[in-house]
């Protein structure tokens, strides 16, 4: 094994920069930042020169859809960094602060019901960017999923964002079909029939849309996009699920106000190294969900 030369010192100034350590080499993985899991053609034509000029020629794709160029000796971080600039690229992504956003593929997927990848934009450059020097009990993570399918697992982060497609009911509109067609759809079994009129259980439904439009006397019709906030996720050697907020937000403006409320909540209100779910624990989610829908 070769001898290590970098000092804890150096090492931990440039894995603030986003510079990780390859295990038992004096070399580097530069975690390059998405903004929100996607790059252009151009970017990704970047990371791949300088992964192939000042590393060793790999990249990783990482969990929090950052990608990483690996083998980067220590005395190259700089002209990395430089080159990545001139796509408008940056490093970074660890530290007990807002970590790089999550986002699922939205609209562009047939279930996806918000803009995922707008507002992944605008949480990273409002509150990864913008409140990059704010200092945190622990990392914060946030995640923004375009239905309830779940793929990016917003549940499992410190504060995760659901996309929501409330569905509308009208049961004089309901023929009492001896086949409910959008009973039929519904996997979950959220949609009941009462003395053969059609309702929703409202504790079992989620929200996912896929009901609205099957009924062709529009007994089910779609109601109000919204977005659904889950707080004090956590995966890893500790788990935690997280649990929804109450209330659903239908303006995308509303939601990013939430967010930068949540942030500042739990850097007032977590102890050191306390992860968010363990802020909630302690004080008891009812009191903090009341605490941040307070004049919402």
């Amino acid at each position: 094994m070769a001898t290590l030369t970098i000092s804890n010192e150096e090492e931990k100034r440039v894995k603030a920069l986003g510079f990780l350590s390859n295990k038992g080499t004096d070399a580097f993985s530069g975690r390059v930042i998405t903004r929100n899991g996607m790059v252009t053609a151009d970017e990704m034509r970047c990371m791949v020169e300088a992964a192939e000029k000042y590393g060793n020629g790999n990249l990783s794709l990482t969990t929090r859809l950052t990608v990483e160029c690996q083998g980067i000796p220590f005395e190259q971080i700089d002209n990395f960094r430089t080159h990545l600039a001139t796509a408008g690229l940056e490093t970074g992504g660890t530290g007990a602060k807002v970590r790089p956003i999550t986002s699922c593929k939205g609209s562009t997927c047939q279930y996806g019901l918000i803009d995922t990848f707008w507002l992944s934009r605008e949480i990273h450059e409002r509150f990864y960017t913008g409140l990059g020097d704010l200092a945190l009990p622990h990392k914060f993570k946030i995640a923004v999923g375009g239905c309830p399918n779940n793929c990016m697992k917003p549940d499992l982060n410190d504060l995760g964002i659901i996309g929501q497609s409330v569905p509308v009911v009208n049961p004089e509109l309901c023929k009492n079909c001896k086949i409910c067609g959008v009973k039929k759809n519904c996997g979950i079994e959220a949609v009941q029939l009462d003395n053969g009129v059609i309702g929703i259980n409202r504790e079992k439904c989620k929200n996912c849309g896929l009901c609205i439009g099957k009924c062709p006397f529009d007994a089910v019709v779609g109601g109000e996009i919204g977005y659904q906030i889950v707080i004090g996720g956590r995966w890893g050697k500790q788990v935690a699920i997280g649990k929804p907020l109450r209330r659903i937000f239908t303006e995308p403006e509303d939601v990013l106000k939430l967010v930068e409320k949540i942030i500042f909540f739990y850097q007032e209100q977590g102890l050191p190294k306390e992860r968010f779910a363990q802020t909630i624990a302690r004080l008891g989610f009812e009191t903090v969900e009341a605490m941040l829908l307070a004049n919402l």
